[in-house]
Protein backbone atom coordinates (compact mmCIF):
# COMPACT_ATOMS: atom_id res chain seq x y z
CA UNK A 1 0.00 0.00 0.00
CA UNK A 2 1.38 3.60 -1.29
CA UNK A 3 1.05 5.32 1.99
CA UNK A 4 2.76 8.82 3.11
CA UNK A 5 3.26 10.11 6.48
CA UNK A 6 2.23 13.78 6.55
CA UNK A 7 3.69 15.06 10.33
CA UNK A 8 2.91 18.14 12.34
CA UNK A 9 5.93 20.10 11.94
CA UNK A 10 5.87 22.04 15.55
CA UNK A 11 5.02 19.63 17.94
CA UNK A 12 7.56 17.99 20.30
CA UNK A 13 9.09 14.42 18.71
CA UNK A 14 7.82 12.48 22.44
CA UNK A 15 3.67 13.90 21.33
CA UNK A 16 4.16 14.53 17.54
CA UNK A 17 1.07 12.87 15.63
CA UNK A 18 0.56 12.42 12.02
CA UNK A 19 -1.38 11.21 9.62
CA UNK A 20 -1.04 8.72 7.44
CA UNK A 21 -2.16 9.48 3.30
CA UNK A 22 -3.05 6.65 0.80
CA UNK A 23 -3.80 8.56 -2.26
CA UNK A 24 -7.22 7.02 -3.62
CA UNK A 25 -6.74 7.89 -7.44
CA UNK A 26 -4.29 10.11 -9.75
CA UNK A 27 -6.75 12.53 -9.69
CA UNK A 28 -8.43 12.92 -6.21
CA UNK A 29 -9.31 11.87 -3.16
CA UNK A 30 -6.58 9.85 -0.32
CA UNK A 31 -7.96 7.73 1.92
CA UNK A 32 -6.01 9.94 6.13
CA UNK A 33 -5.42 7.34 9.06
CA UNK A 34 -3.57 7.79 11.68
CA UNK A 35 -5.43 10.42 14.02
CA UNK A 36 -8.30 10.59 15.51
CA UNK A 37 -11.26 12.98 14.24
CA UNK A 38 -11.99 14.50 18.06
CA UNK A 39 -8.56 15.70 18.52
CA UNK A 40 -8.72 17.19 15.09
CA UNK A 41 -11.81 19.03 15.96
CA UNK A 42 -10.22 20.44 19.58
CA UNK A 43 -6.67 21.15 17.72
CA UNK A 44 -5.34 24.06 15.78
CA UNK A 45 -2.12 22.07 14.21
CA UNK A 46 -3.82 18.94 12.96
CA UNK A 47 -6.70 20.84 11.37
CA UNK A 48 -4.24 22.95 9.75
CA UNK A 49 -2.23 20.01 8.65
CA UNK A 50 -6.22 18.21 7.78
CA UNK A 51 -7.06 21.60 5.40
CA UNK A 52 -3.73 21.59 3.47
CA UNK A 53 -4.80 18.01 2.71
CA UNK A 54 -8.00 19.10 1.96
CA UNK A 55 -6.77 21.43 -0.42
CA UNK A 56 -4.63 18.96 -2.12
CA UNK A 57 -6.47 15.54 -2.47
CA UNK A 58 -10.08 18.13 -2.65
CA UNK A 59 -11.61 15.12 -0.92
CA UNK A 60 -10.33 13.21 1.85
CA UNK A 61 -11.63 10.27 3.87
CA UNK A 62 -11.86 8.53 7.16
CA UNK A 63 -12.60 5.16 8.75
CA UNK A 64 -13.64 3.70 12.53
CA UNK A 65 -14.31 7.51 13.78
CA UNK A 66 -16.59 7.23 16.67
CA UNK A 67 -16.82 10.77 17.27
CA UNK A 68 -20.14 12.32 19.29
CA UNK A 69 -22.09 14.43 17.51
CA UNK A 70 -20.59 17.28 18.68
CA UNK A 71 -17.20 16.30 17.67
CA UNK A 72 -18.49 15.83 14.69
CA UNK A 73 -19.85 19.79 14.78
CA UNK A 74 -17.08 21.28 16.40
CA UNK A 75 -14.74 19.82 13.61
CA UNK A 76 -16.74 21.20 10.79
CA UNK A 77 -17.29 24.69 12.47
CA UNK A 78 -13.12 24.69 12.43
CA UNK A 79 -13.39 25.30 8.62
CA UNK A 80 -16.56 28.12 9.17
CA UNK A 81 -19.84 28.87 9.99
CA UNK A 82 -22.55 25.84 9.47
CA UNK A 83 -25.61 26.43 7.42
CA UNK A 84 -29.00 24.88 8.15
CA UNK A 85 -31.03 23.06 4.45
CA UNK A 86 -34.32 24.73 3.70
CA UNK A 87 -35.61 20.87 2.89
CA UNK A 88 -33.68 18.24 4.26
CA UNK A 89 -34.30 18.41 8.26
CA UNK A 90 -31.18 19.17 10.86
CA UNK A 91 -30.73 17.30 14.36
CA UNK A 92 -32.69 18.80 16.97
CA UNK A 93 -29.72 18.95 18.89
CA UNK A 94 -27.07 20.22 16.67
CA UNK A 95 -28.06 22.53 14.57
CA UNK A 96 -26.51 22.23 11.08
CA UNK A 97 -25.98 19.02 11.39
CA UNK A 98 -27.99 17.29 8.49
CA UNK A 99 -29.86 14.17 8.66
CA UNK A 100 -30.26 12.36 5.31
CA UNK A 101 -31.82 9.07 6.61
CA UNK A 102 -32.93 6.71 3.66
CA UNK A 103 -34.87 3.74 5.40
CA UNK A 104 -37.70 1.22 4.33
CA UNK A 105 -40.23 4.10 5.55
CA UNK A 106 -38.71 6.50 3.29
CA UNK A 107 -37.27 4.67 -0.21
CA UNK A 108 -34.32 7.15 -2.22
CA UNK A 109 -35.49 10.61 -3.86
CA UNK A 110 -33.70 10.71 -6.86
CA UNK A 111 -31.97 13.96 -6.00
CA UNK A 112 -28.81 12.72 -4.57
CA UNK A 113 -28.14 10.60 -7.48
CA UNK A 114 -26.50 13.61 -10.24
CA UNK A 115 -23.72 14.43 -10.61
CA UNK A 116 -23.72 18.21 -8.09
CA UNK A 117 -22.27 20.63 -6.50
CA UNK A 118 -24.23 21.63 -3.16
CA UNK A 119 -26.46 24.03 -3.02
CA UNK A 120 -25.28 26.40 -5.74
CA UNK A 121 -28.81 27.67 -6.16
CA UNK A 122 -27.18 29.61 -2.67
CA UNK A 123 -26.09 33.08 -3.89
CA UNK A 124 -23.11 32.08 -1.48
CA UNK A 125 -22.71 27.95 -1.94
CA UNK A 126 -20.80 25.84 1.10
CA UNK A 127 -17.26 25.54 1.32
CA UNK A 128 -17.42 22.32 1.70
CA UNK A 129 -18.84 19.17 3.93
CA UNK A 130 -18.04 16.79 6.90
CA UNK A 131 -20.12 13.60 6.02
CA UNK A 132 -20.16 10.22 8.30
CA UNK A 133 -22.11 7.44 7.77
CA UNK A 134 -23.90 6.45 10.69
CA UNK A 135 -25.65 3.63 8.97
CA UNK A 136 -25.30 1.95 5.41
CA UNK A 137 -26.00 -1.46 3.70
CA UNK A 138 -24.07 -4.20 2.99
CA UNK A 139 -23.28 -3.57 -0.23
CA UNK A 140 -24.11 -0.36 -2.70
CA UNK A 141 -24.93 3.49 -1.83
CA UNK A 142 -21.39 4.48 -2.93
CA UNK A 143 -20.71 8.44 -3.48
CA UNK A 144 -18.04 9.26 -6.23
CA UNK A 145 -16.53 13.12 -6.11
CA UNK A 146 -15.23 14.47 -9.45
CA UNK A 147 -12.08 17.22 -9.54
CA UNK A 148 -13.92 19.83 -11.49
CA UNK A 149 -10.90 21.81 -11.55
CA UNK A 150 -9.13 19.26 -13.65
CA UNK A 151 -12.19 18.85 -15.91
CA UNK A 152 -12.15 22.08 -16.56
CA UNK A 153 -8.20 21.93 -17.06
CA UNK A 154 -8.76 19.15 -19.88
CA UNK A 155 -11.70 21.62 -21.82
CA UNK A 156 -10.38 22.04 -25.70
CA UNK A 157 -8.75 25.67 -25.49
CA UNK A 158 -11.94 26.38 -27.82
CA UNK A 159 -13.77 25.37 -25.05
CA UNK A 160 -11.69 27.31 -22.65
CA UNK A 161 -12.44 30.77 -25.09
CA UNK A 162 -16.22 30.61 -25.50
CA UNK A 163 -17.06 30.08 -21.54
CA UNK A 164 -14.76 32.16 -20.65
CA UNK A 165 -17.26 35.33 -19.63
CA UNK A 166 -20.47 32.81 -19.15
CA UNK A 167 -22.62 32.78 -16.86
CA UNK A 168 -25.23 30.64 -15.49
CA UNK A 169 -28.78 30.12 -13.81
CA UNK A 170 -28.57 27.63 -10.85
CA UNK A 171 -32.43 26.93 -9.10
CA UNK A 172 -33.67 25.20 -5.84
CA UNK A 173 -37.22 25.64 -7.77
CA UNK A 174 -35.83 22.88 -10.50
CA UNK A 175 -34.30 20.86 -8.02
CA UNK A 176 -35.90 20.24 -4.45
CA UNK A 177 -38.96 22.24 -5.39
CA UNK A 178 -40.42 20.27 -8.48
CA UNK A 179 -41.90 18.10 -6.12
CA UNK A 180 -43.98 20.54 -4.28
CA UNK A 181 -47.24 21.62 -4.33
CA UNK A 182 -47.52 25.04 -6.88
CA UNK A 183 -47.94 27.06 -4.14
CA UNK A 184 -45.21 25.61 -1.91
CA UNK A 185 -42.61 25.81 -5.08
CA UNK A 186 -43.07 29.38 -5.26
CA UNK A 187 -42.92 30.71 -2.08
CA UNK A 188 -39.18 28.26 -2.04
CA UNK A 189 -38.59 30.37 -5.11
CA UNK A 190 -39.28 33.49 -2.99
CA UNK A 191 -37.06 32.42 -0.29
CA UNK A 192 -34.24 30.93 -2.45
CA UNK A 193 -34.91 32.86 -5.62
CA UNK A 194 -32.56 31.66 -8.41
CA UNK A 195 -28.73 32.25 -8.14
CA UNK A 196 -25.99 33.34 -11.15
CA UNK A 197 -22.66 31.99 -10.98
CA UNK A 198 -19.44 32.26 -13.47
CA UNK A 199 -19.85 29.18 -15.56
CA UNK A 200 -15.02 28.64 -14.78
CA UNK A 201 -15.15 29.77 -11.10
CA UNK A 202 -11.27 30.83 -9.24
CA UNK A 203 -10.81 28.79 -6.01
CA UNK A 204 -10.20 31.48 -3.22
CA UNK A 205 -7.29 29.90 -2.14
CA UNK A 206 -5.52 27.72 -4.52
CA UNK A 207 -6.65 30.16 -7.19
CA UNK A 208 -7.16 27.19 -9.58
CA UNK A 209 -9.94 27.66 -12.05
CA UNK A 210 -12.88 24.75 -11.90
CA UNK A 211 -16.15 24.40 -13.88
CA UNK A 212 -18.64 25.70 -12.16
CA UNK A 213 -21.68 24.11 -13.43
CA UNK A 214 -23.78 21.37 -12.21
CA UNK A 215 -27.59 19.31 -11.87
CA UNK A 216 -28.65 22.70 -9.96
CA UNK A 217 -27.81 24.74 -13.51
CA UNK A 218 -30.91 25.23 -15.91
CA UNK A 219 -29.44 28.04 -17.97
CA UNK A 220 -26.76 30.09 -19.34
CA UNK A 221 -28.03 33.25 -18.46
CA UNK A 222 -25.78 35.78 -21.13
CA UNK A 223 -25.11 33.56 -24.22
CA UNK A 224 -27.07 35.29 -26.47
CA UNK A 225 -24.59 37.73 -27.96
CA UNK A 226 -23.57 39.05 -31.15
CA UNK A 227 -20.67 36.64 -31.17
CA UNK A 228 -22.40 33.35 -30.42
CA UNK A 229 -25.72 33.98 -32.37
CA UNK A 230 -26.27 35.01 -36.07
CA UNK A 231 -29.97 34.52 -35.99
CA UNK A 232 -32.45 33.98 -33.02
CA UNK A 233 -33.23 30.26 -33.43
CA UNK A 234 -29.17 29.66 -32.35
CA UNK A 235 -29.85 30.34 -29.21
CA UNK A 236 -31.83 27.40 -28.13
CA UNK A 237 -30.03 24.69 -29.20
CA UNK A 238 -27.16 26.15 -28.98
CA UNK A 239 -26.93 27.60 -25.46
CA UNK A 240 -28.37 24.05 -24.36
CA UNK A 241 -26.20 21.88 -26.11
CA UNK A 242 -23.11 23.86 -24.18
CA UNK A 243 -24.04 23.29 -21.25
CA UNK A 244 -25.56 19.78 -21.68
CA UNK A 245 -21.49 19.41 -22.63
CA UNK A 246 -20.43 21.02 -19.90
CA UNK A 247 -22.64 19.43 -17.34
CA UNK A 248 -21.42 15.87 -19.19
CA UNK A 249 -17.66 16.61 -17.78
CA UNK A 250 -18.34 15.50 -14.24
CA UNK A 251 -19.07 11.69 -15.64
CA UNK A 252 -15.72 11.37 -16.78
CA UNK A 253 -14.32 8.18 -14.72
CA UNK A 254 -10.40 9.65 -14.87
CA UNK A 255 -11.28 12.78 -12.92
CA UNK A 256 -13.39 10.56 -10.33
CA UNK A 257 -12.79 8.07 -6.77
CA UNK A 258 -15.66 6.44 -5.64
CA UNK A 259 -15.87 5.75 -1.91
CA UNK A 260 -17.49 2.68 -0.59
CA UNK A 261 -19.15 3.76 3.04
CA UNK A 262 -18.49 1.70 6.35
CA UNK A 263 -20.09 2.75 9.58
CA UNK A 264 -18.82 5.56 10.71
CA UNK A 265 -16.71 6.28 7.65
CA UNK A 266 -16.14 9.90 6.88
CA UNK A 267 -15.61 11.80 3.77
CA UNK A 268 -14.69 15.69 3.92
CA UNK A 269 -14.92 17.53 0.66
CA UNK A 270 -14.10 21.08 -0.93
CA UNK A 271 -17.97 22.15 -2.05
CA UNK A 272 -15.86 24.68 -4.58
CA UNK A 273 -13.91 21.86 -6.74
CA UNK A 274 -15.53 19.11 -6.63
CA UNK A 275 -19.02 17.51 -7.49
CA UNK A 276 -20.50 14.31 -6.34
CA UNK A 277 -22.80 11.84 -6.85
CA UNK A 278 -24.49 9.22 -4.29
CA UNK A 279 -25.52 5.76 -5.80
CA UNK A 280 -29.01 5.02 -5.18
CA UNK A 281 -28.10 1.34 -5.70
CA UNK A 282 -29.48 0.04 -2.17
CA UNK A 283 -33.45 0.72 -1.63
CA UNK A 284 -34.71 -1.23 0.38
CA UNK A 285 -31.34 -1.84 2.46
CA UNK A 286 -30.90 1.54 5.14
CA UNK A 287 -28.41 4.09 4.62
CA UNK A 288 -28.47 6.85 7.16
CA UNK A 289 -25.86 9.92 7.30
CA UNK A 290 -25.21 12.92 9.08
CA UNK A 291 -23.45 16.18 7.19
CA UNK A 292 -22.25 19.38 8.31
CA UNK A 293 -22.13 22.01 5.57
CA UNK A 294 -20.21 24.64 5.70
CA UNK A 295 -21.35 28.66 4.49
CA UNK A 296 -18.98 29.79 1.72
CA UNK A 297 -18.19 32.49 -0.19
CA UNK A 298 -19.87 34.33 -3.42
CA UNK A 299 -17.99 32.82 -6.57
CA UNK A 300 -15.81 35.01 -8.43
Amino acid sequence: MNTTTYAAPDRPAASRQSFEVEPLTCSIGAELSGVDLAEVSRDEALFAELKALLLRYKVVFFRDQDITRAEHVALAQRFGQLEDHPVVGSDPDHPGLVRIYKDLDSPPERFENAYHCDATWRVNPPMGSVLRCVEGPEVGGDTMWVNMALAYEQLPDEVKTKIAGLRARHSIEATFGARMPITERLALKERFPDAEHPVVRTHPETGEKVLFVNSFTTHLTNFHTAENVRTGIDYAPGAGELLRYLTSRASIPEHQVRWRWTRNSFAIWDNRSTQHYAVQDYWPAVRKMERAGIVGDRPF
